[in-house]
C-alpha cells in the first residue's frame, strides 16, 4: 500500500495494490428501466472504461475486472451474442486507447471457447500492451477461479510427472506461479456492486485475504466518486492476515 494524492483526481490516501471488482448489476439496471438487458451490459462497458482510467490515474498498479463467468454461458442466447459483440468492440477499441495510456492488458481464463475473431483480438490486445509499464488491468472472460485452481493442479501434476518439479517443492508461492495471475501480487480489495453478498467464483485464491466491500448500486450506477469512498474506507480498516 502507498500514500497518494492525485492532482488529477483530487484522492488521497492509502491504496490498495490490487482492486478486484465483480462488475455486478447491469441486467437489473437495464429491467429496471424497462429494457433489455444487453442495454445494462451497454452501459455497464461505460462504466468499466471510466473505473478503469480513475484506478490507472490515481496510481492502481493491478485492477482486475469480472467480465465474464465460466457460468454466464448458461444466459439467454440474445444475451450471450450481444456480449460477445461488446467484447469485439471493447476490444478494437483497446488496441488504442489503453496503449496510448499505458496500461498493460492481460486476460484470466479459458479462451477456447469464444469465437476466432475474440481471441484473435486479445491475443492482439496483450501483444500490444505487453510493454506498457502502467497499471495492469486483468480482464476475467471464461474465468471461473474452480476451473483455475484445477487447471494449476493439472500443470503441477504434469511437472512433477515429467521429474521438472518436486513434490517437496510445492508450496503456496509455487502453487501460485500456476495460476493465470502468475507474478502479480495477490487482491488487497475486491469490490461488489448490486447489493449481492457472493464471491461468485471469482479469484479464490488470490483473494483469500482480500478486504471485501459490497457497494449497493447497480454496476451502470457505480462512479468514480464511489471508488473514492470505498477506498477512504479501505485506508481506515487493519489487516492482520490472520494475526493480532
Amino acid at each position: 500500500m502507498g500514500l497518494i494524492f492525485n492532482k488529477k483526481t483530487s484522492y488521497k490516501g492509502i491504496l490498495p495494490v490490487h482492486i478486484g471488482i465483480i462488475m455486478d448489476g447491469n441486467g437489473r439496471w437495464a429491467k429496471k428501466r424497462g429494457l433489455p438487458r444487453k442495454f445494462g451490459h451497454r452501459e455497464g462497458a461505460k462504466t468499466f472504461r471510466t473505473i478503469t482510467r480513475h484506478c490507472s490515474n490515481i496510481g492502481i498498479k493491478y485492477l482486475t475486472v469480472f467480465a465474464f463467468s465460466t457460468e454466464n454461458w448458461n444466459r439467454p442466447f440474445d444475451e450471450v451474442t450481444a456480449l460477445m459483440a461488446l467484447f469485439k468492440q471493447y476490444l478494437e477499441e483497446a488496441l488504442c486507447d489503453f496503449r496510448k495510456e499505458n496500461i498493460k492488458i492481460k486476460f484470466l481464463g479459458e479462451r477456447s471457447r469464444f469465437p476466432q475473431e475474440i481471441r484473435t483480438l486479445a491475443d492482439e490486445v496483450e501483444t500490444a500492451s505487453e510493454d506498457s509499464s502502467g497499471m495492469v488491468l486483468n480482464i476475467a472472460m471464461n474465468y471461473g477461479g474452480k476451473d483455475e485452481i484445477v487447471n494449476a493442479v493439472k500443470l503441477i501434476a504434469k511437472e512433477v510427472s515429467e521429474k521438472k518439479l518436486a513434490l517437496s517443492d510445492i508450496s503456496k508461492e509455487t502453487f501460485s506461479n500456476f495460476l493465470y495471475t502468475c507474478g502479480q501480487p495477490d487482491v488487497d480489495l475486491v469490490i461488489r456492486t448490486s447489493g449481492e453478498f457472493r464471491i461468485s467464483n471469482f479469484l479464490i485464491w488470490q483473494a483469500a485475504y482480500a478486504e471485501y466491500i459490497v457497494e449497493d448500486k447497480l454496476w451502470p450506477d457505480f462512479k468514480t466518486d464511489d471508488l473514492n469512498r470505498i477506498l477512504e474506507l479501505y485506508s481506515k480498516r487493519s489487516r492482520r492476515f490472520g494475526g493480532v
